[in-house]
């Protein structure tokens, strides 16, 4: 029944979608479609016996991990949903989006709204591969609708690089489904059944699959070396979508990679596997930082940090530590909700600029003080300052870290300091740039352009979310992620 109401509720808000004359009318459906998502995983969270197979299914099944990415995906789509009334209509105005495509870019977006939910309870392999792929197009429309030929390009680029990775985890489907039959008479590629038969599977076999999995899931979520997609599709992309490619897309990379392991770490070809992954996740944190360093534009910055984020997020799977894992699910969340601010911050400059250059930004704070001040706050959460939710994050997994390999810890430490640096470097030429100092009348020079309506509610909820999670953890969240930790088998 919770995946019928879901289904029922997707296909009603489409249908509404598409019978809509007008944007305001498109963008209130696709509202009350987000809010109907988040209401029906809070209820579920707060009334049903998790975890639970959906009735009359063998493919979908909802725990705590796969409904807590499901409430961080409904979130994320609910603040954007109430930037894009008016982001969108200023892209309209500004003839980058035509109206025609108005009512396709809102479909689309709740399509893949619908589609991330089904991927997060999918508990059949196929199935969630089939719900991940379906993402990527539905994703790549979203970064093609603007008029501009390097959108285009850029989700060419990511359908290319994202789905021909993908057909790699399709073979290592084909070995699970195999190793399973061996060992279970049947072949099966549900999680529950793998996680449950795993310490029957034969070691070499499954990291054989692991590894062709892994090809599939990094690209996925911008893993070095598969992360060349990441920068210019986020970077492309209307900003409202910019937040939902790094707050929530890139999550279902992370939760294939999660699940993965978790069998995985029942045999005996965890050691070799946990050290595979922390040497991609510190590979992935040094390309990123260093792409970082000398970073002039703006949405550029901010996307390689996700490949950065991505990389920090790795290396807290590949400890393999109860205490490693429950903060690397916080961070899922903390940097969600972080990115999410920095590229609706991003967006509102870049329609007052037209750019996202560095050298084109001045004056952000007489023009735009929320938009400003935003970005310059969710740069101080992004790089881990306290007291900013992914500070505690980074420091309890490091502290892991550093029973495994003290090297890795002091390596990663200075790469996030070079992240440190190259944020600051940003700020500090961009955001202290005046139109004064070009001999001009200052602010005159540059009219501020008019933030409409709801653009600026999702960074001050989102800032308001970042600073109390930063000072204050919730118990409910504390529980939630502790019985994530057990139903995984860590405990």
């Amino acid at each position: 029944m919770i995946i019928l109401s879901y289904l029922t509720v997707g296909a009603i808000a489409l249908a509404l979608i598409t019978l809509s004359k007008s944007h305001r009318t498109m963008n209130a459906f696709f509202i009350l479609h987000t809010l109907a998502f988040l209401a029906i995983g809070i209820y579920v969270l707060l009334t049903t016996s998790i975890p639970i197979f959906e009735t009359g299914s063998e493919y979908f099944y909802v725990d705590h991990l796969s409904l807590y990415e499901v409430l961080i995906a409904a979130l994320l789509f609910f603040l954007a949903s109430v930037y894009a009334n008016g982001y969108v209509e200023s892209l309209v105005q500004a003839q980058e989006l035509h109206r025609n495509n108005l009512k396709i870019f809102y479909m689309i977006f709740s399509l893949l709204l619908t589609t991330v939910t089904l991927a997060f309870f999918s508990d059949n392999l196929a199935l969630f591969w089939i719900f991940a792929e379906l993402t990527t197009i539905f994703s790549a429309a979203l970064v093609a609708i603007l008029s501009a030929k390097e959108n285009i390009d850029a989700a060419i680029k990511y359908i290319f690089i994202a789905s021909g990775a993908m057909l790699f985890s399709f073979i290592g489907l084909i070995f699970l489904y195999t190793l399973s039959g061996e060992v279970l008479g049947s072949g099966t590629l549900n999680w529950t059944l793998l996680a449950k038969n795993a310490a029957l599977l034969s070691p070499k076999m499954l990291t054989a699959s692991f590894v062709f999995l892994f090809i599939g899931f990094a690209a996925k979520s911008g893993i070095f070396p598969f992360h060349t997609w990441l920068p210019d599709a986020h970077s492309k992309a209307p900003s409202a979508v910019s937040a939902i490619l790094s707050g929530v897309l890139l999550n279902i990379g992370i939760y294939g990679i999660l699940r993965i392991y978790a069998i995985v770490r029942q045999t005996q070809a965890e050691p070799i596997v946990s050290q595979f992954l922390l040497g991609f996740g510190l590979l992935t944190v040094a390309v990123a930082v260093l792409n970082m360093l000398l970073q002039k534009n703006l949405k550029m910055l901010i996307a390689f940090s996700s490949v950065e984020h991505m990389g920090i997020l790795l290396l807290g799977i590949g400890i393999g530590t109860p205490l490693a894992l429950f903060w690397t699910l916080f961070y899922i969340l903390a940097h969600s909700l972080t990115k999410a601010s920095l590229f609706f911050s991003a967006g509102i400059l870049h329609r007052q600029y037209e750019s996202n250059l560095i050298q084109d930004i001045k004056d952000v704070f007489s023009l735009q003080p929320i938009a400003g001040w935003g970005f310059v706050i969710s740069s101080f959460a992004i790089v881990g300052m306290p007291p900013f939710p992914i500070f505690s994050a980074k420091f309890f997994i490091l502290l892991e870290a550093f029973g495994l390999s003290k090297s890795l810890v002091f390596a990663v430490l200075l790469l996030l300091v070079i992240a440190s640096a190259a944020f600051a470097r940003f700020l500090i030429e961009a955001f202290t740039q005046s139109s004064k100092d070009e001999g001009t009348d200052g602010v005159e020079a540059l009219l501020p352009y008019t933030v409409r309506s709801g653009m600026k509610f999702p960074i001050l909820s989102i800032i308001f979310m970042i600073l109390a999670l930063g000072v204050f953890f919730p118990e409910p969240l504390e529980k939630l992620l502790n019985t994530i930790v057990y139903e995984l088998g860590y405990l």
